[in-house]
């Protein structure tokens, strides 16, 4: 558990922690009460955080590392490490959690990095540690998963940090994974995922205000002392880190599905159009259907070679022209059977509306012979 993450760690973990805060240390004494404040600390982190590692860090270097392991058990041993890290981490740092500190960090202002007292240094290593382990877990994740996440582009940013940090706490917990946390501990992790939920801008000093102001919890209690500062940090990450696997596993099983049905079609040109149809039917889009589509589109083009300017632009589907396009189609339609299943079922349920669609299609094509 975390008492033994902390006790039974070896001295070559610590030096890596203990490296590591030194870095940290040197970032945090380069930043300024308003950096701070404001929150755009946390710009500054991302920097410091994925430039390099995501230039090193690739399919390959997971290969090299765990040759014939599938993705599951090595993301399992990722999520292990990281919450041991933080944990011995927390122990280190737990000197630095008293209540005067909360006061003093909210009166922080001006330019000066050397206003920041000792403690506060301390405390703002361990809100960095443990946010640049986060990112860097959640990338490892994806990565694992083969989700491509290009750090350049905003979109694919934003849902690395928002992964990364659980920013939906609801989410994680209608995931379960809250329930790997032990029951004595468990209200303070769901207090600590509870801190109000991240407005929807996507400015990065709005996420850097929020993680900090999150972190504080781990100061707010009175008497914390080592083994409490020890428990947030390590099962934090762990849920962190179970959050990430939920979402970037799902991406990478929608990405499979959408491959494989590409892959089985006699009749890519009407794939599409079936699938859309079903996604429809029920009159909303839900992530995983709007995902899976963009994947089909993707394969489509990579397999076939096909762009379909038609269904690019089409915003209001005629759903008529559709089984007109499928009456003039040839051969078995089973394909085109399938697909529509598959998209019915890529969200985890069936809408009444969408058995409806399946159903007229068996009875249209189910019988065809090729």
């Amino acid at each position: 558990m975390t008492k033994s993450a902390q006790t039974d760690a070896t001295e070559e973990e610590r030096a890596a922690v203990e490296h590591e805060r030194e870095e940290l240390r040197d970032f945090v004494r380069s930043l300024t009460g308003d950096d701070i404040k404001s929150g755009t600390w946390f710009s500054k982190l991302l920097s410091n955080a994925l430039g390099a590692y995501t230039q090193k860090v690739d399919a390959a270097y997971f290969q090299e590392r765990y040759k014939g392991v599938p993705a599951d058990a090595i993301v399992d041993q990722r999520i292990k490490m990281a919450a041991r890290y933080a944990a011995i981490e927390g122990g280190l740092s737990a000197g630095a959690y008293t209540a005067a500190m909360v006061a003093t960090l909210g009166t922080l202002g001006g330019a000066s990095p050397l206003t920041l007292p000792a403690a506060g240094v301390t405390l703002l290593v361990d809100v960095a540690y443990i946010t640049r382990l986060q990112l860097h877990l959640a990338y490892d994740i994806a990565v694992l998963y083969r989700v491509p996440i290009d750090v350049d582009d905003p979109d694919d940013l934003w849902k690395l940090i928002r992964v990364a940090f659980t920013i939906r706490g609801a989410q994680a917990v209608s995931e379960g994974v809250v329930k790997a946390v032990p029951a004595l501990v468990r209200p303070l992790i769901k207090a600590f995922y509870s801190k109000g939920v991240l407005a929807a801008a996507r400015g990065l000093p709005v996420v850097g205000k929020f993680l900090l102001q999150r972190n504080v919890i781990k100061i707010g209690i009175p008497v914390v002392g080592v083994p409490l500062s020890v428990a947030i940090n390590y099962y934090s990450t762990v849920v962190a880190g179970k959050h990430a696997r939920a979402v970037f596993r799902n991406d990478a099983r929608v990405d499979e599905t959408a491959t494989t049905a590409v892959s089985k079609s006699d009749h890519p040109r009407s794939m599409l159009w079936v699938a859309w149809m079903t996604v429809l039917a029920d009159g909303k889009i839900t992530d995983d259907e709007a995902l899976f589509m963009r994947k089909l589109v993707e394969q489509l083009h990579d397999q076939h070679d096909l762009t379909d300017d038609q269904f690019a632009n089409v915003i209001d589907l005629d759903v008529e022209a559709v089984w007109r396009r499928l009456d003039e189609e040839t051969g078995d339609l089973a394909d085109l059977i399938d697909v529509a299943v598959k998209t019915a079922e890529i969200d985890g349920s069936v809408h009444k509306l969408e058995t409806v669609i399946l159903k007229e299609l068996r009875e249209r094509y189910g019988n065809q012979q090729a």
